[in-house]
């Protein structure tokens, strides 16, 4: 019996053997399809929060910075004569001489022309013997109504004649007063032969020489010369609207000329216009400087530069960050919810660089720079961390 023992076990073992080989295998089986499902289903998953999460727009933030307390305004200026006018003649003729040319200081009431005008010496001439007549003719208007008036009182002639007497030395008077008008306005046009400078100055043009024809009617064309007070001078300035306000009279400035490298000249408002313009709302101002020395020359570009303080306190964005839409210029800002929010600001100055916000924003908004032109409100966006520069990490990290 002990022989035939192995003989009845071996083939009951084979095929337990190969049963749990099979159910190993199956398991083996149905762990890798479970696994490869999961596989699948995890990926698609990434797959789907990477799609989701690259839909949301990552932007660089900044924040509105405030404007200087104060700040050196730097502005152009034109620079004028205190004093300056252009010299016409007031009489006709040809010039006779001239005495001065450009560049020569003058007094005031001193000689600059003499025109030569035979017309108006020859009116000059009849115009007193006209007075002459007019005198001899009254006084004997006058004699007759007196001894007529004398007559009267003895009643040798009639009122009637008397009176007519009366009128017509009244009406010779006056002629008398007509003619001698007459001869004290061409005493002035002969006058006016001898062209004079008006008040001390520089004589900056002149526009006539001998023998030139001078036409003093309606059309004065060309003035004879131009004289200039320039001991002082006028520099007009153009102010924003923000500093209009802060442009005083008695407001302390530095003029600087390119033909002056190095050097500064202090200026100080002497007036301005009250007023802004409407079409660059700009106040003007008017500035003076001492020229004794005559160093700087009037028509002359300088740059003034004030420290003015805003009126309003304005804040300053990078330029990267403005959209400009049909509904006017606007900025995109993140909330509280990384939700993008469109608001609409009111522009100042440029500075190249940045830009003058003088409403719609305040230090606490969080700025996207460079928004994409398709932003809209609502968005979702996601903030990029800082960029950490390498001297910042050196100051972190000594």
């Amino acid at each position: 019996m002990s022989d035939s023992l192995p003989t009845d076990q071996g083939p009951r073992m084979a095929p337990t053997f190969i049963q749990r080989y099979r159910r190993i295998l199956t398991f083996v089986v149905v762990l890798i399809m479970i696994w490869g499902i999961a596989d699948r289903v995890l990926t698609r998953n990434t797959l789907a929060a990477h799609t989701v999460s690259d839909a949301v727009t990552t932007v660089v933030t900044t924040k509105p910075t405030p404007g200087p307390a104060t700040e050196a305004l730097v502005l152009p200026g034109s620079v004028q004569a205190l004093t300056e006018a252009p010299i016409y003649a007031r009489t006709s003729g040809y010039l006779k001489s001239w005495k001065t040319d450009i560049g020569a200081a003058v007094k005031k009431g001193q000689v600059l022309a003499e025109i030569d005008s035979p017309e108006i010496d020859q009116q000059l001439r009849q115009a007193q013997a006209d007075a002459a007549t007019a005198a001899a003719l009254y006084q004997i208007a006058k004699s007759t109504d007196a001894r007529w008036q004398g007559l009267l009182g003895s009643e040798s002639v009639s009122q009637q004649e008397a009176d007519q007497k009366a009128s017509d030395a009244a009406a010779k008077k006056a002629a008398l007063q007509s003619a001698e008008a007459n001869l004290a306005r061409l005493r002035e046009l002969e006058s006016f032969k001898r062209v004079l400078a008006p008040f001390d100055g520089i004589v900056t043009a002149r526009n006539t020489d001998i023998g030139a024809l001078i036409n003093a009617g309606q059309n004065a064309g060309t003035a004879l010369f131009h004289v200039a007070d320039t001991h002082r001078l006028r520099i007009y300035v153009a102010v924003p609207e923000p500093y209009a306000a802060a442009a005083k009279v008695g407001v302390a400035a530095e003029l600087f000329f390119s033909e002056h490298q190095g050097r500064t000249f202090p200026a100080v408002i002497t007036a301005t216009s009250e007023n802004l313009d409407l079409s660059s709302r700009t106040l003007q101002a008017e500035l003076q400087v001492d020229n004794e020395k005559h160093e700087l020359l009037a028509g002359a570009f300088a740059e003034v530069r004030f420290k003015l303080t805003p009126t309003v306190g304005t804040l300053r964005i990078p330029v990267n960050s403005l959209l400009f839409r049909s509904s006017g210029m606007q900025v995109a800002l993140v909330s509280d919810k990384h939700l993008a929010k469109l608001q609409k600001i009111v522009p100042g100055r440029d500075f190249g660089t940045e830009i003058e916000v003088l409403s719609g924003l305040s230090t606490s908004d969080v700025l996207i720079i460079n928004p994409p032109d398709s932003i809209l409100d609502g968005v979702e966006v996601r903030i990029a961390p800082p960029v950490v520069t390498k001297s910042a990490a050196k100051k972190e990290h000594p």
